[in-house]
């Protein structure tokens, strides 16, 4: 086991999971505005699955997908943090970032907020030479917050992930760099 990382930033507090997370995620997994993106939409028992594959990750390495929650009233608003993709990808291996937040809280900073801190996580505490994101061509708010991180735009691949005849299926890649972020 190694030792947990968790972080504030100024409204958010990421955090291992725990059970009381279960259910508003769940909700946010089957709402078809947060799925937009995602080729369907998560049953409960897939949501808790990957609650679980979550929290065994930060269990493991002392990082990854963080459950995160506004500090102001502890309300539980989705994910954001580091992932390494167990699964291969154009451009294995690497660690991304990625975010899901519940409608509710689209629209406030708060993603970008809470990125930032995981960027300076994977940067700072754990030295990593790169970092990167990538979503479905047309999911511009994802795009956006890649674009505010200061990611620059690496292309496109096919999602291996997405079948084949689903056009979410074309992705594009954002990148990163140590140096670029300025450490």
């Amino acid at each position: 086991m190694a030792k947990l990382i968790e972080f504030e930033t100024d409204r958010l507090r990421l955090r291992q999971w725990n059970a009381a997370d279960r259910e508003p995620f769940a909700a946010l997994n089957a709402d078809p505005r947060v799925m937009e993106f995602f080729p369907a939409l998560l049953t409960l028992a897939e949501s808790d699955a990957m609650a679980d594959r979550c929290e065994a990750m930060i269990q493991e390495q002392g990082w990854g997908l963080w459950a995160s929650e506004l500090k102001d009233n502890g309300a539980f608003i989705g994910f954001v943090g580091l992932h390494r993709p167990s699964y291969p990808l154009p451009f294995s291996p690497c660690v991304e970032i990625g975010w899901r937040l519940a409608f509710d809280y689209w629209g406030k900073g708060l993603a970008s907020e809470a990125a930032r801190g995981a960027l300076h996580v994977a940067f700072q505490s754990l030295g990593l030479a790169e970092i990167v994101s990538f979503t479905a061509v047309g999911n511009r708010r994802s795009r956006a917050v890649m674009e505010r991180l200061g990611m620059h735009e690496s292309g496109t691949f096919e999602q291996p992930r997405v079948p084949a005849d689903n056009p979410l299926r074309l992705h594009i890649l954002y990148r990163l760099s140590r140096s670029s972020y300025g450490v």
